[in-house]
């Protein structure tokens, strides 16, 4: 009965322009606290995409995957040049790399960061956490990634098609 009540009050209250019944006013939600935002997992198809420009440009994979024991020094270096050439073009226009830790290798360095994943100690390292230690790899980290997008419809896991010539 008491929600007719309240319905013929708000009806009158709106007819004839008087404010609303407190019990129909909104109320203002609590106050919530932000969602942080969990980082999107990797997508697998990013890193097969990059392989695909690197076979696609330098023919990295089929390089990789041929048994090279049988050739001489010179050959395989011959080949290394222009292989490198293409794909650190490949790498330069489609990710922008950056050190990880920007410093001479061979002098000593203390890490600014204590993420395993950026910092790997090597060598004689003891239980305690080291301060630092001579620097043997700056590392590299990708600054920026701007891959082309990815197309649906395609299969990401072909790196490169088969190719039949017809003559």
């Amino acid at each position: 009965m008491s929600r007719i009540l309240l319905a013929f009050r708000a009806f009158f209250a709106i007819l004839f322009g008087n404010p609303l019944p407190k019990e129909l006013k909104p109320q203002a939600p609590a106050p919530k606290a932000p969602v942080k935002a969990e980082p999107q997992p990797p997508n697998p198809a990013h890193a097969l995409q990059l392989l695909a420009i690197l076979q696609r440009d330098s023919r990295l994979v089929d390089f990789l995957m041929e048994d090279v024991s049988g050739y001489e020094d010179e050959q395989i270096g011959a080949a290394v040049r222009s292989l490198h050439d293409q794909a650190r073009d490949s790498l330069a226009r489609y990710l922008s790399l950056q050190p990880v830790i920007d410093g001479v290798e061979g002098a000593y360095t203390r890490p600014s960061t204590s993420d395993p994943a950026a910092v790997k100690f090597i060598g004689n390292v003891p239980a305690a956490k080291p301060e630092g230690g001579t620097l043997r790899h700056k590392g590299w980290r990708a600054a920026k990634m701007d891959l082309p997008a990815l197309n649906p419809k395609q299969d990401a896991s072909i790196i490169a098609p088969a190719e039949i010539e017809i003559e």
